[in-house]
């Protein structure tokens, strides 16, 4: 037995190394036999105007041909049918079913855009093909330029006429785009060759029997027309069949537009001498998809795709076809290779799979042989020490014991004196604000140093009462006794109320503040208290890090499949160093790189706070690039956080100490009705600026800008009620500035005052003639200046009075003289037109004048002193008056006539405004005639 052991011990470890490495020789094989990463899997819906005609089935062609290179994509198509609305209702309907990118080729520009719109704006790309829509946010557009195609077919006819002859157009269907493009660039085109004449035009709807139905009485009124310009191949047939018919084949010369290949196509049209030419004209399909996929794996790519275009006639139609077909065949042959290479793949992976198992069947039989063979060795070896570390562990459990008790015990000894000098400091701080408070508010005559000390101290004073509640708070979430009683409310409205308090200090710094809430109204269970401090930290940090002319953008995103509700703060501040993110949140870390001298509480606080509502708060962060800081709440609450009251919201408080924020004491009260008056001051020099702010505030709200253009971008956002405006300004001058802002009709009603140290008569009258109310010399008066800009104040109430009364009579068309009365005229206009409609929103009056609802609010409030509701109202009774002073109709006839949802409502809005009934007003009219 004493030699047999030995032997056998080695026999076993000979077949273990051999074992294992055959093992290792095969996992090697199969490392190198295996695939890369599956490519991932994209959905992709396109919403298609029609696929009624043989252009856009070439261009569905050419996306489906395109696609055979990516079975990886998911494609969905919906056909329009030419109808607007359904295009939206399959839009949002691709939505639904979770689409990655969208493709659209819009029915109708305007009607389309907002649903492209919305996607665009949850963060789905969105590519434009052939037509576009009337906004910019998209994502990438693909199509012709119909101009250029235009204009290469008017070069074309002048050339194929030697520059001498009479052309005639067919026109595709009136007033939409391809058909107004390609018509202006054959017009500039032929403006070019005066021997060549356009004598006449015919218009059609796109398809060949408009044109045999219009063409053949223009034909026999210009006999000496030489060539024909059609918009499209089908049009260009049937013009073709209407010189047939006349005999006049072989005279004239006929050029289409499309160039499609194929039996019925215009290369086909090209080579049998039907047509003279044709001009190639995308479709773009193949263009459409390489784009998507280049979006789709963040590839660069560019957002406008212009397609060529190039004419196809005798000398190259041949080529054109035999390469249309080559293509074609090529395209075959590459569907039948990925079908053989798809069942190879099969077979691959069904193969690979039983290698797989038989490698772990081996593998498997080794370890096992190897573990039994270590394992008599090594657990009698084992078994001794974890006798030894078991007696260790024991003795070090019992240490890390006592330690903890008694950290425990000094930590909380050490908290409590923490809180209880906390409490103390409340005390002298009351004593301290309580004086100060009196003493600003009941000494007017106080002088103005005493008064700026006095507001520094209470300013400090208000600081370090913050900072101490700051620390209220950190222990009552310490010692958890800051409970949330949670109440329903609309959270949307809730953020932007907080951030309403950041306006004027980012104002004031040049700071853009934006809210983009994805929906009107999130209503949810939260805590007005503990959120209102998450938010105004999050905010008040934001503002503090971001840098003049910087932008803060905060949105809110539901996310049903989560259950959840996000906000996210971005800011394009410098970010957060790398040293300190991994530290951000703790307590009273300020950053190695922070130069704003902060308690570092602020992030701490807000993590709290947001934990002890059951969310989360994260961040990510690039260093030059900004931050951005984003809250998740839960969409529903535990019924026991749920509380029966509703909370009151705590008062804001500024946090962080960088950051000032405008408090009620520190403006002045107000001395009149022209204290709610907005005047914006427009001037370069920083001094004279805020001399002009100092005199105005204690009367008017005053808005500055140090440059003419931030002083029209302000205009043209606040509508404010009157202008300041330097004359010397960099860049764009103070004349250039009220020119601009007379032209614009959203700030045509707006009063302007120049300032300028240009004193001559010629210069001042041409300061008035660009469009001054009023021209100020310096020096100036600031007590003149004052009473002149109450007095332009009064005038606008005065004019503003005209307006209503002119609108109030029984005519309500107001006579186009100015551009305040135009505006009028086109806004009574459209409301009129509408009347009957009881549906007629705000929304739909700013979309037919082609603005936003804002701007038309703020312009119907700055000119009228009212509503727009109220307008559509007045105009509605104002047509009452007159249907009621004929017998013809019925009172309840008249109220729905004009939009009324009921009689009823209709006589309560007639008698509120006219103190009489409707039936009292005929009745009364009647006996009067």
């Amino acid at each position: 037995m004493s030699q047999f052991t030995p032997s056998a011990s080695f026999l076993l470890r000979s077949a273990l190394r051999g074992g294992l490495g055959l093992v290792c020789l095969v996992l090697v094989l199969l490392a190198g036999c295996t695939h890369s990463a599956p490519p991932p899997k994209y959905r992709i819906g396109f919403s298609q105007c029609t696929n009624g005609d043989a252009w856009r089935q070439a261009m569905l062609a050419g996306m489906k041909k395109e696609l055979s290179f990516y079975p990886e994509v998911s494609f969905t198509i919906k056909d329009a049918r030419y109808n607007s609305a359904l295009q939206e209702q399959q839009i949002k309907e691709l939505l639904r079913q979770g689409i990655d990118l969208l493709i659209v080729s819009a029915n109708e520009a305007e009607p389309v855009t907002p649903i492209v719109e919305e996607v665009y704006n949850r963060g789905i790309p969105v590519v434009i093909l052939d037509r576009r829509t009337t906004s910019k946010l998209y994502t990438a557009y693909v199509g012709g330029n119909n101009v250029e195609v235009g204009r290469t077919a008017g070069n074309y006819a002048a050339s194929l006429l030697k520059q001498r002859g009479q052309v005639l157009e067919v026109l595709g269907a009136p007033g939409s785009s391809p058909a107004v493009d390609r018509h202006r660039g054959f017009g500039q085109a032929l403006a070019a060759y005066p021997g060549v004449q356009l004598v006449a035009q015919v218009n059609s709807n796109w398809e060949r029997p408009s044109v045999l139905a219009r063409l053949p009485a223009v034909l026999r009124a210009h006999p000496e027309v030489d060539l024909i310009f059609a918009h499209n191949d089908r049009l260009a047939l049937g013009a073709y069949q209407v010189c047939k018919q006349l005999g006049r084949q072989n005279q004239v010369k006929i050029v289409g537009v499309d160039g499609l290949p194929g039996m019925r196509g215009g290369i086909q049209l090209v080579q049998d001498g039907v047509i003279t030419a044709t001009l190639l004209y995308s479709p773009g399909g193949e263009e459409a998809i390489r784009t998507a996929l280049k979006i789709l794996r963040r590839q660069p790519y560019d957002k406008e795709n212009i397609l060529g275009t190039m004419v196809i006639d005798s000398t190259n139609a041949l080529t054109m076809k035999l390469q249309t077909e080559k293509l074609g065949s090529q395209q075959q042959d590459i569907q039948r290779q990925q079908q053989l290479l798809q069942q190879q793949r099969d077979t691959y992976a069904s193969q690979q799979t039983v290698l797989y198992v038989l490698a772990a069947a081996l593998l498997g039989a080794a370890v096992l042989g190897a573990v039994a063979f270590r394992a008599f060795r090594v657990n009698r070896r084992i078994n001794q020490q974890l006798e030894g570390q078991n007696e260790e562990i024991r003795q070090q459990r019992n240490q890390i014991q006592d330690f903890a008790e008694q950290a425990k015990v000094e930590t909380e000894a050490k908290l409590r004196f923490f809180t209880n000098f906390s409490h103390e400091l409340r005390t002298p701080l009351t004593l301290i604000l309580g004086p100060v408070e009196e003493m600003l508010t009941s000494a007017p005559d106080l002088p103005a140093a005493h008064r700026h000390d006095l507001s520094l101290v209470r300013r400090n004073a208000q600081r370090l009462l913050q900072l101490v509640n700051q620390l209220m708070d950190f222990r009552k979430i310490d010692v958890g006794k800051m409970p949330v009683r949670a109440t329903e409310g609309n959270l949307v409205a809730f953020v932007r109320e907080i951030m309403d308090v950041f306006e004027k200090p980012a104002r004031q710094r040049g700071v853009s503040l934006r809210f983009l809430p994805a929906e009107p109204v999130v209503r949810l269970w939260f805590d007005v208290n503990i959120l209102d401090k998450v938010f105004f930290n999050l905010l008040s940090n934001a503002l503090k890090f971001t840098p003049e002319r910087g932008q803060i953008s905060v949105s809110i995103q539901p996310v049903p499949a989560d259950h959840v509700v996000r906000i996210s703060v971005e800011d394009t501040g410098r970010g957060i160093s790398e040293q300190d993110r991994a530290h951000i949140f703790e307590w009273f870390y300020q950053g190695n790189q922070s130069t704003a001298k902060g308690s570092g509480m602020g992030l701490a606080l807000a993590l709290g706070l947001t934990r002890l509502h059951l969310g989360q708060l994260t961040f990510s962060s690039q260093p030059g690039q900004g931050s951005t800081f984003v809250v998740t709440l839960p969409l529903e609450l535990p019924p026991e956080l749920r509380s029966a009251e509703a909370a009151l919201p705590a008062p804001a408080l500024a946090i962080d100490e960088g950051l000032t924020l405008p408090k009620a004491e520190d403006a002045p009260l107000p001395t009149g009705a022209t204290r709610e008056a907005l005047i914006l001051v427009i001037e370069d020099n920083p001094d004279v600026n805020a001399f002009l702010t100092q005199k105005l505030q204690p009367h008017f709200q005053v808005d500055t800008a140090l440059d003419g253009a931030t002083g029209l971008r302000l205009a043209a956002d606040t509508i404010p009620d009157l202008i300041v405006c330097d004359v010397m300004l960099p860049e764009l001058s103070g004349l250039e500035v009220v020119a601009q802002l007379k032209g614009d009709w959203r700030t045509s009603h707006i009063p302007i005052v120049l300032l300028t140290a240009r004193n001559a008569p010629e210069q001042q009258v041409e300061g008035v003639q660009a469009g001054a109310d009023l021209y100020l010399t310096k020096p100036f008066n600031p007590t003149f200046l004052l009473e002149s800009l109450r007095t332009l104040l009064a005038n606008r109430d005065r004019q503003r009075e005209h307006f209503r009364r002119e609108l109030s009579t029984d005519t309500v068309t107001v006579a186009p003289q100015r551009v305040d009365q135009k505006f009028l005229a086109d806004l009574t206009a459209i409301v009129e037109a509408n009347v009957s409609r009881s549906d007629l929103s705000v929304e739909d009056v700013a979309r037919s004048l082609g603005i936003s609802r804002v701007q038309l609010y703020r312009k119907v409030k700055a000119v009228l002193g009212t509503g727009v509701t109220d307008f559509i109202q007045g105009v509605r009774l104002t047509k009452a008056r007159q249907l009621l002073l004929t017998d013809d109709l019925t009172i309840a006839e008249v109220a729905y006539q004009l939009g009324f949802s009921s009689p009823s409502y209709f006589s309560t809005s007639f008698k509120a405004r006219y103190q009489v009934s409707p039936s009292e007003f005929r009745a009364l009219h009647t006996t009067a005639g």
